[in-house]
């Protein structure tokens, strides 16, 4: 029984909420990071580059057996049977990579500089040793408690 009291423990803490919450949204920012990569940023590229789609950028490395090539669009060739090599698809994944590496590069950058403005500096001492017995003394003192050694103003 305490393993399934440890767990509840763990569960209802907060990290474990922030953690379910997080991963929920990275899947959700995941699927329009896919979709800005596919239909807003590659087209442009594609047309610039001659119109070219990069979805259907592949290399046939065994004919179907269905249909023989060549193949209009990756989804011909995979509808045929055939082994293809789908770099066009890889770019896009690299492409989507990076922008959601760049926008929690960005998020865990601006927290941080959020977390350094919310630490208080450091407080004021208020205390300091006596030079003669090594007491500690208020920083006003003129005179150690202990001792009776003079003190110059703190």
């Amino acid at each position: 029984m305490g393993v399934i009291k440890e767990f509840k423990e763990f569960a209802v803490k907060g990290n474990a909420f922030d953690m379910a919450v997080g991963i929920i949204i990275g899947a959700a920012f995941g699927t329009i990071v896919k979709s800005l990569v596919a239909d807003v940023i590659m087209p442009p590229i594609g047309l610039l580059l001659g119109d070219v789609d990069f979805a259907n950028l592949f290399i046939v490395l065994k004919a179907g057996a269905e249909a023989a090539g060549p193949y209009a669009s990756l989804a011909d060739a995979q509808a045929a049977g055939a082994v293809t090599l789908n770099y066009g698809t890889f770019i896009n994944t690299i492409i989507s990579f990076l922008i959601v590496a760049f926008a929690v590069f960005m998020l865990v950058k601006n927290m941080n500089r959020f977390k350094r403005q919310q630490e208080a500096p450091p407080a004021e001492p208020t205390t300091r040793d006596c030079p003669r017995c090594f007491t500690a003394i208020s920083i006003k003192a003129t005179r150690c408690p202990n001792c009776t050694t003079e003190l110059q103003a703190g």
